[in-house]
Order: structure tokens, then sequence, then C-alpha cells
């Protein structure tokens, strides 16, 4: 009878195997289940890639009117008598800035939404009881988020290269892919995206609420950028290297145009590369503390 009470009060995980640990996989399969499940985050993303084509191609097949005058007058005489030579950019046209700043909120408004999503309706908590190393699920979320907005803004900046090339083929003014200049902006292009999508997961894990978040990223990556313009006062200049759109355009411009430049005080493609590096830096160190150390 003695042995029977003590078999029973055996504690029962005592009795029963323990569960492993979920691997890194295993938290990034969760994460895209998460992302893969909610349409809206694909309508937004699909929405602002095919924008970001259709503006890229149509700024060049409007510029084609123009190279055709410009060869139809290799003099650069109008009929009208006025001299004038249109110098073009293929790089600048075919990857427009107004253009990748609708990639650049729809990545930055999904890095939001995978942060404060899980916090404003409480499936977080779930979450961390499944998994209480928080910085596990912080990575798989990064991991998640990153791979999906590189790889489709991989694909805008490839289409929008190749395709306005291929519109400016018989002109002899397009870029090759395999020049330099090129490769560089459609890195830059691509990389633009995920920086900004973990600007937004920032925000989000900062403010957690959609409408601030929102505003917090326009206002950080449009807005306060443009207090920073011109060229009178170098610390001016300077700052405005900081952000990551200008760091953009830093690595788009095509060197070959003579016609444009940077204004006084440019800043270096390494600097460019590191202010990218620096986003990413800042973007998932605080988003990991607030979330170790702030309650769900």
């Amino acid at each position: 009878m003695s042995t029977l009470t003590a078999t029973s009060q055996t504690p029962v995980s005592a009795r029963l195997p323990s569960e492993p640990n979920p691997r890194f996989r295993d938290l990034c399969r969760m994460e895209w289940i998460k992302v893969a499940s909610l349409r809206s985050t694909w309508l937004v993303l699909l929405l602002a890639a095919a924008a970001t084509i259709f503006i890229n191609l149509n700024g060049v097949r409007s510029d084609l009117q123009y190279l055709d005058q410009d060869l139809a007058h290799p003099d650069g005489v109008m009929p009208n008598g006025y001299h004038w030579h249109f110098y073009y950019d293929p790089i600048f046209r075919s990857l427009s800035r107004i253009a990748v700043q609708l990639m650049m909120l729809g990545g930055a408004a999904i890095g939001a939404l995978t942060m404060f999503g899980e916090f404003s309706t409480g499936q977080v908590r779930t979450t961390f009881a499944a998994v209480p190393k928080r910085g596990g699920v912080v990575a798989a979320k990064i991991t998640v988020l990153c791979t999906i907005t590189t790889v489709l803004a991989f694909i805008v900046a490839m289409v929008s290269f190749l395709g306005g090339q291929a519109m400016v083929a018989s002109r002899h003014v397009g870029a090759s892919i395999t020049d330099h200049n090129a490769q560089i902006a459609i890195a830059a292009y691509t990389l633009v995206v995920p920086v900004c999508a973990l600007i937004g997961m920032l925000f989000g894990a900062l403010i957690r609420n959609a409408t601030a978040s929102i505003v917090a990223v326009v206002a950080s990556l449009f807005l306060l950028p443009a207090f920073f313009g011109g060229d009178k006062y170098r610390w001016v200049k300077e700052v405005s290297h900081l952000f990551p759109g200008n760091a953009e355009d830093t690595l788009t411009f095509w060197h070959k145009d003579p016609n444009q430049s940077l204004g006084k005080w440019p800043a270096s493609d390494l600097h460019a590369w590191l202010v990218y590096a620096g986003w990413v830096v800042i973007s998932v160190v605080v988003s990991l503390v607030v979330v170790k150390k702030r309650d769900a």
C-alpha cells in the first residue's frame, strides 16, 4: 500500500519526457506562418512593389520622346533654333528615388506590424509562454522580415533596371548590368528596403501602437530629412547623410553624368554603406533590449 502511495505522489513532470527546446528554424517557421496568414501584409508589399515598377518603367517610357529628338538632331540644334542636348542618366530613371520610397514605406510598415501586431492583440503572451527566450523570437522575426523584404526588393530592382534598359537599348544610352555603378545602385535599391523594415520594427517595439508607429516611421524616414536639405551649412549636410534615403541617393548616383553632382560636401559610398549598417545595428539592438526588458 505504501508503494502505491509513493508511486501516485510522483510528479507528472518526472514521469513524462520533457519536450525539446524549439530550434531556431522552428521559430522562423512560426514567424513565417504569422506573416503568411496576414493577407494585409502581402497586399501592402505587392502593391508597393507593383507601383514601384510601374513608376520606374513609366518614367523611362516618358523619356523616349526626348531621346528620339536628340537622336534626330545630333548637332544639338532644334528646329526652333534652340541649342539643346539631352544627356540621359539610365540609372536615375530606371531606379528613381520617388518610386523606391513606396517600397521603403511598405517595408517599414510591415516591420512595425510584425512587432506591434502581437503586442496589441495580446498574442505575444502566448508566444513568450511557448518560447521564454525572447531574444530567439525577435531574431526569428528579424530573419523572416529581412528575407521577405530583401527578396521582393531585389526582384523590383532587377525588373525596373532591366526593363528600363531594354526600353532604351535601341537609343544606345542604356547601362549594362556589368557596369560597376549599376551594380552598386541595384544593391543599394534592394537593401534600403530591409533597412527600413528594421527601422519600422524598432518603432513598433518602442511604441506598440499601430497609428503612432506608422506616424513615427513616416516622420523619421520622409519628413525629418526634409529639414536638413540644402548646402548652406556643412553640419546640416552632414546630418542629412545619416538618413537611409539620402544614403540610397548617394549609392545610386551615376558618376558618368557630367551635368549632375551631389552638391557640396558629398558623402562617399563607404559612408553610405556604414549608414545602412548603423541603422541595422541600432534597430536590432534596441528591439532586442526593449522586448526583453518590457512586460508583454
